[in-house]
């Protein structure tokens, strides 16, 4: 390849970087190609459902990614704590919205109040970390925050708090028997009432009609009712992404962004340019929090029930640090593709993978040990012990991308990007081509 021709390569990658939205539909595609090839033999409709369930996965960890980016990517504070935050606010939408009647009881709030209360209450707890713990170095936050998480799970799953708010409230969070979430908005669309027993809206008629039941190519499909509500409820949550990505983006324009990029990058310097470097720090971890309650409201407060173990252990915190390390830390853009790569390549697939093959070779029984599968050298018991423990294996999968990643791709897939500190563009232009061949007038 001629210099000429890796010039004009160069450009067309750089090119190809700079358009945020073609670099998440071509990553999306790739992951859609992948699941579609795995599971196609099983049928359109298997195909649509693992495909929601891909989506799914992948826009709610990119929203937990994007809210974790503003407090570490921006600003550089470790915070390990994500998965209480988002306990928190997913408890309390959950206690405001559930009907006083109800087991554990609430107060029978409308949705939308239950959702601001939960941002509100995220924040709060979000403000008292944040008050004696920014006073600390990054390490000593990380501890504080990952030891609140647990703090906050273990006194959701404590039976005496839940008599405790239940005597004196009047609400309850269900202790270790977790707690009915409300049913999914989405299906008031669908629905008369939101209740399948109370017949179909207009438009669940015209849309159930057509997703019955029909023929793509050669093959028959019927999409059920509930596949239709799902794949509803993945673009209420693409919404939310781009009014995520829309806020994160503003905030980094605005002075206020500029100066947590300061506080990232110098504290110090911050600081003796006038800047109250702590009140800026509370301020954004606030808004991180809350936003990470937001998150957790879209993404477990969503599935009917809730239960702080196990859907609130610390390794839901770790899982959202991989997607942003993925993506790049300080890049949003960064953080919708580590989400993505996360929950379908790295989360999902070796658990479709692994039960495809265990598939093909079900009379092949597996060991309870890997020595004792080594020990046969028959490649097929080594691999039906290998997709039997797929899940485990996962964390070594885990453990070498991060390797890889931090020898070659330090700063993650679009770490790398440069954002300007100033609001205005101060970059070189190109002068414009001199007049006859000769130097550019004066």
């Amino acid at each position: 390849m001629t210099d000429g021709d890796g010039s004009t390569y160069r450009r067309f990658v750089d090119s190809l970087e700079q358009r945020d939205l073609l670099m998440v539909f071509a990553t999306l595609g790739v992951v859609y190609v992948l699941f579609s090839v795995l599971v196609f033999n099983q049928g359109i409709g298997s195909v649509v459902s693992t495909l929601r369930l891909v989506t799914f996965l992948g826009l709610v960890y990119a929203l937990t990614a994007l809210a974790l980016n503003l407090q570490w990517g921006y600003t550089g504070l470790f915070n390990i704590g994500v998965a209480g935050f988002m306990a928190v606010g997913v408890y309390t939408m959950g206690m405001v919205v559930r009907a006083p009647d109800a087991s554990p009881p609430g107060l029978g709030l409308p949705l939308p109040v239950g959702i601001l209360l939960g941002m509100v209450m995220a924040a709060l707890v979000g403000l008292v970390a944040a008050l004696p713990a920014l006073r600390l170095r990054a390490d000593y936050l990380a501890i504080v925050t990952l030891g609140l998480s647990e703090i906050i799970r273990f006194t959701l799953q404590s039976s005496t708090f839940n008599e405790f708010l239940i005597e004196t409230f009047g609400i309850g969070t269900g202790g270790g028997s977790g707690m009915g979430m409300p049913q999914n908005p989405v299906r008031q669309i669908f629905y008369v009432d939101g209740s399948a027993g109370a017949g179909l809206t207009p438009i669940g008629e015209a849309v159930f009609a057509v997703t019955d039941e029909g023929t793509v190519l050669g093959m028959e499909y019927s999409i059920s009712q509930q596949a239709i509500i799902e794949w509803s409820y993945v673009l209420v949550l693409a919404v939310f992404l781009i009014l995520f990505y829309l806020l994160l983006d503003r905030i980094a324009r605005s002075p206020f962004g500029r100066v947590l990029k300061a506080i990232r990058e110098d504290e110090v310097v911050a600081d003796s340019l006038g800047k109250n470097v702590r009140l800026f720090k509370i301020k954004v971890f606030m808004l991180g929090c809350a936003l990470m309650g937001l998150a957790g409201i879209l993404w477990q407060g969503s599935q009917g029930f809730v239960s702080p173990t196990p859907q609130f252990m610390p390794l839901l915190t770790f899982y959202v640090f991989i997607a942003v390390i993925i993506g790049g830390s300080g890049s949003n853009t960064g953080s919708i593709l580590g989400g993505i790569v996360f929950a379908g390549i790295l989360f999902e697939a070796p658990r479709r993978i692994g039960a495809g093959i265990r598939g093909q070779i079900e009379g092949v029984s597996s060991p309870s040990a890997f020595a004792d599968a080594l020990a046969t050298l028959d490649p097929l018991v080594i691999l039906a012990y290998t997709t039997d423990n797929i899940a485990p294996l996962q964390f070594m999968l885990l453990g070498l991308v991060l390797i890889f990643l931090m020898h070659r791709r330090p700063d993650g897939l679009l770490g790398h990007r440069m954002e300007a500190a100033s609001a205005v563009d101060l970059s070189a232009r190109r002068q414009p081509p001199a007049k006859n061949g000769g130097e550019n007038d004066e």
